[in-house]
Formats: structure tokens, C-alpha cells, sequence
């Protein structure tokens, strides 16, 4: 029998302040779930083939804790705007908040969004966890103690994650100015983002400090494209773009690559200091 999920009205009966209050669903016995598709907006993914391999990272965790993720992830379909008649259906996962707090964990942690993700879900998931603990006798100094300590325990919690989502915030939008729509950045963006250490170096000569035996970034052969170490690494990608009516291989910096590259350029710096 298939799951129907229904969307809780955003103002009368789904009042969270929280934007993924919003958009919780309700299965037919009541229990909570998310639309990945949902999802892959709040979260700031643009395209669906790059919030997929999210949601892929997300299930290969699961397996890897002994878990089946089909109890976590139901196939689904979601009629978007779009189409020949305004409308389309396309594949959707309904995911369980368990299963949802994995997807936010196999996010970019770059985002701002899937920090907020990532902090709704742990406190989603801690709530749970107090709801199904045995609610503590209070008639009792020992049961009063032990509430007490719960509080503290959700609080202390609660702490530990804001501070280290405050740490990250800085470097999460590091690079924001210099990214394209799906996160990357190409080598003109990445240039002009690391002025102050090339001292403006513009595309084509910044390329070719990324060929000298220092950077060993870009190949000497096929120019246009990093070492395999890089790619490994997740410091570049490599796609095909349309240029002069063809198509050819372009490769971008990701924002780690582009932190890497910034560490390399000026510990480079300093040394012929």
C-alpha cells in the first residue's frame, strides 16, 4: 500500500517558525516527514543532479551504520511549476527526520542553509530523543534531579552546536561572491578572489602560477585541467562548457580548493619574505 503524504497548511496548522516547519509533511499514520525536493531549496542547491549526490551521500551513511535506507528514504513524486502545460511531475523522496538529519549532515558545509539544516535537525532529533526517554518521577528528589538533568543535558547541547556553527559561519560564505549557481568557481572568479595574494594577476597568467612546480595545481599537458589529486581531494571539478560554439572542458576551484590555494599562495608568500 502506498504512503500518502499530505503538506501541513504553512499558517493554520503547521505554525513552526522555522522554515522547515513549514514544510513538513504528515504520512497517513501521522508520523513526521520531508520532501527532498523541499529540501534541496532550503538548502540552496539550485540543481537536482547536485542535491541527488547529497542525498546519496546521505543513504551510503546509513547503510554504513547497519541501517536499510529505504525505511528512511520512500520514493515519491512531486508535481513542480514547469512543462508543456505549466506543470510536471517529477521523482521525489519522502524522508523520514532521521533520514532528513543525514541529508543535512551530507550537505555542503559551506552553506549557510545547511547549517541551519543541520541545526534543526540535531534539535528535532534531541526533542525525540526526550519525548521517547521515560519521563522522570518528580514526587521523588532523585526524579526532580534527574529532570534537572536532562535540561542541562539538551542545553549543554544546544550550546555546543551554535558555537561551532558560529566558528564555521565566517569560512561558509568565504567564497559566496566569487561562486557560480552551482557552488564552483571559475579560474577569471578565482583570480580576482585572490588578488590580494597574486597582487592581480589576471586569467591567463594566474593559470600559469597554477602550472608552476610550486602550485602544481593545473596539468602541463592538458592545460585546462587540474591533477587528478585535486579532483580526489574535492579542490576542483572539471565540466563541460559551451565556448566559440563547442564544447570543452573547463575546471573550477571548489571553495575548499580555493581555501587551499590561498593557504599554498601565501605560506609562498612568506617564505620568499
Amino acid at each position: 500500500m502506498s504512503v500518502l503524504d499530505s503538506t501541513l497548511p504553512h499558517e493554520e496548522g503547521n505554525p513552526g517558525v522555522s522554515p522547515f516547519d513549514k514544510i513538513m509533511l504528515l504520512d497517513h499514520s501521522g508520523q513526521e516527514r520531508w520532501s527532498a525536493r523541499d529540501l534541496q531549496r532550503l538548502m540552496s542547491y539550485d540543481r537536482w543532479e547536485r542535491f541527488a549526490e547529497v542525498l546519496t551521500r546521505a543513504q551510503q551513511t546509513i547503510t554504513a551504520s547497519g541501517l536499510d535506507p529505504l525505511d528512511h528514504f520512500r520514493g515519491a513524486a512531486k508535481v513542480i511549476p514547469g512543462g508543456r502545460w505549466g506543470q510536471q511531475k517529477v521523482s521525489d523522496y519522502r524522508l523520514t527526520r532521521f533520514g532528513a538529519y543525514h541529508v543535512a549532515l551530507a550537505g555542503d558545509g559551506r552553506k549557510p542553509e545547511v547549517a541551519a539544516a543541520k541545526t534543526y535537525f540535531a534539535v528535532k532529533a534531541r526533542e525525540a530523543e526526550l519525548v521517547q526517554a521515560p519521563a522522570p518521577d518528580v514526587s521523588s528528589p532523585e526524579g526532580i534531579l534527574a529532570l534537572a538533568q536532562q535540561y542541562v543535558a539538551a542545553a549543554q547541547e544546544l550550546v555546543s552546536t551554535k558555537k561551532v556553527l558560529a566558528i564555521a559561519a565566517p569560512k561558509a560564505g568565504k567564497w559566496d561572491a566569487f561562486c557560480d549557481s552551482d557552488g564552483l568557481i571559475d579560474m577569471n572568479a578565482a583570480a580576482k578572489a585572490l588578488t590580494d595574494v597574486t597582487g592581480g594577476l589576471g586569467r591567463t597568467k594566474f593559470m600559469k602560477l597554477l602550472r608552476s612546480q610550486e602550485i602544481h595545481f593545473l596539468q602541463i599537458q592538458n592545460r585546462r585541467l587540474p591533477y587528478e589529486n585535486h579532483i580526489k581531494a574535492g579542490r576542483a571539478e572539471v565540466k563541460l562548457v559551451q565556448a566559440n560554439y563547442q564544447w570543452v572542458e573547463q575546471t573550477f576551484f571548489t571553495g575548499k580548493g580555493l581555501d587551499w590555494l590561498a593557504d599554498k599562495l601565501g605560506s609562498a608568500r612568506q617564505a620568499a619574505a
